[in-house]
């Protein structure tokens, strides 16, 4: 298992020191369930903006299939 030096705060330190004792663990494994955590609730970062513009359409682009519509409201601006 690899191995990483982390600076925490003393407050911080002494939390979860005292939180470890309370459940009979680790500080290595409260850090571990800490960063389990961490990843499970940002999972959707990695997806959330997948496909996020592939119903963009480009004014600019004839091939465009809303450019019909995005000229006409252009049209009533000017």
């Amino acid at each position: 298992m690899p191995r990483t030096i982390i600076d925490i705060p003393d407050s911080q330190l002494r939390d979860v020191d005292r939180l470890c004792q309370l459940l009979g663990i680790s500080r290595a494994e409260a850090v571990r369930r800490g960063l389990q955590h961490f990843v499970e609730q940002n999972e959707a970062v990695k997806t959330d903006g997948f496909g996020l513009w592939k119903d963009h359409h480009d004014p600019k682009n004839a091939n465009c299939e809303n450019s019909d519509g995005l000229k006409k409201i252009e049209s009533r601006s000017k």
